[in-house]
């Protein structure tokens, strides 16, 4: 857990922003708007999809797989 600490630690201000000027010279201006819809989409899909889920374990607890 200490190890995580450490690593956290590393990132800070200059690197957030050389890490951002970096995707933005890869994927020009445009295209981040596009890749953070997509992935916002993605996001939205898979938290529904852990919702269903858990209802269906909630409604049917016998069809639980073991």
């Amino acid at each position: 857990m200490m190890n995580l600490f450490i690593i956290a630690g590393f990132i800070g201000p200059q690197e957030i922003i050389i890490i951002l000027i970096i995707v933005l010279l890869l994927f020009g201006g445009r295209k981040i708007p596009e890749l953070m819809k997509g992935l916002g989409k993605g996001m939205k899909e898979f938290k529904n999809a852990t919702k269903e889920d858990d209802d269906d374990k909630k409604a049917d607890p016998d069809k639980i797989e073991k």
